[in-house]
């Protein structure tokens, strides 16, 4: 794990116009892509159960990010709010707090990561490299991953990076994966 952290758009900013916030989120997502090279941007699924007015605004937050992410020709992978809980913690339902500790541990953190949102961030990625692994040790398709959106939080986008090896000509290179 090379950074992680959480995005807070201040109300007076949200204020300010319609698409501010959107607008310094799809910055923030750009430059974190720049900065880091990730081969592979790894999202968390809209929770259905949110009221309307946070599931809108989670949707158009989708749409900031995919387009950075496509605009810098990173792909995308994205998985159900179940799928990285079971796949960090063993539990489909594990809470906040059994993430975090799990996130720690895996990455032999020092301190908890904060927020929890950042927290979040990492178990997305941690999921995604382990569904990586697997899908090249059985030789599934890339596109075979089922669940498709984004998931932030409603005060702002999470964000964290981790690396796994990768494969390319034959030699180990590193590979970079942005969990939001």
């Amino acid at each position: 794990m090379l950074h992680y952290g959480a995005f807070r758009v201040d109300s007076k900013r949200q204020k300010e116009c319609a698409g501010a916030a959107l607008h310094d989120i799809h910055s923030l997502i750009c430059e974190l892509i720049q900065k880091f090279e990730p081969s592979v941007v790894a999202v968390e699924s809209i929770f259905s159960a949110l009221n309307v007015r946070t599931a809108l605004r989670l949707a158009e937050v989708r749409g900031v990010v995919l387009l950075a992410a496509a605009q810098n020709g990173v792909e995308v992978h994205s998985y159900s709010p179940r799928e990285v809980k079971a796949s960090v913690a063993g539990y489909g339902h594990a809470d906040k707090r059994q993430i975090q500790l799990m996130v720690r541990a895996l990455l032999s953190l020092s301190e908890m990561p904060e927020p929890a949102d950042a927290a979040d961030a990492l178990a997305v990625a941690l999921c995604h490299i382990q569904a990586d692994q697997a899908r090249v040790r059985f030789g599934i398709p890339v596109g075979a991953s089922a669940a498709s959106s984004v998931r932030t939080s409603a005060a702002g986008i999470r964000t964290g990076r981790s690396v796994r090896p990768g494969r390319r000509n034959g030699r180990e290179t590193p590979v970079s994966v942005v969990g939001i």
